[in-house]
């Protein structure tokens, strides 16, 4: 109990800086929401759990050791970052494709295929190919764990915040592929997709430009 009562004040915070990265407007949002409008939800369920096996993977990398490691590598962190950069602007010219077509599509660079695998890999891809997820996770373990803090701590950490990544990626599906969501798409299909399409290019661009030393 005295281990408990010394690291948990650590271990709120990590969670709390997570939840606030999370929550804030991103590729992972942006196309959970897409998909769950425009596909249906089991779609954006299966993308939702992708993202959080990502952040879960990242989490381990983190706890041992191997993302510090790799941000002393700047060529490993740039060969990521232009991977994540390509595949948003894949993501934002499917969207502009789709906006292009009178025929009702589906949303934010999704294909006419609706296998929950499709969806769960892109958004394992989405979360994998973003290098600054390994600074954040260094940030957020920096916050967690003190020196010399046991394993069962930088566990919890990693558990805690993937319960919160599962949570948090499938409400939003949810939410957004009721009724009136998707209705609400329907009747905005095209400029909906322009702005998404829009700010996966921007956020391409931002991550191509960021520094990720």
């Amino acid at each position: 109990m005295d281990q408990i009562a010394i690291y948990l004040p650590g271990i709120l915070i990590a969670y709390g800086a997570f939840m606030l990265g999370m929550f804030s407007p991103g590729p992972n949002i942006l196309s959970v929401i897409g998909t769950s409008m425009g596909v249906d939800r089991q779609s954006g369920k299966a993308l939702a759990l992708g993202i959080a096996c990502g952040s879960f993977l990242w989490g381990l990398l983190t706890l041992f050791g191997l993302t510090a490691l790799l941000s002393l590598y700047a060529a490993a962190l740039t060969a990521i970052k232009i991977v994540g950069a390509v595949y948003l602007l894949w993501l934002a010219f499917k969207a502009f494709r789709s906006a292009a077509r009178h025929d009702e599509m589906l949303i934010a660079g999704v294909d006419d295929e609706t296998s929950p695998l499709l969806y769960f890999r892109r958004g394992l891809l989405i979360q994998m190919t973003n290098p600054k997820a390994a600074l954040t996770w260094i940030a957020i373990m920096s916050l967690g764990m003190e020196a010399g803090a046991p394993f069962w701590v930088g566990a919890s950490i990693v558990l805690g915040t993937t319960a919160m990544s599962v949570g948090g990626h499938l409400a939003y599906a949810v939410l957004f592929s009721t009724s009136p969501m998707v209705a609400a798409y329907r009747s905005a299909r095209r400029w909906i997709e322009i702005a998404l399409g829009t700010f996966f290019c921007f956020a391409s661009y931002k991550l191509l430009t960021s520094d990720t030393k």
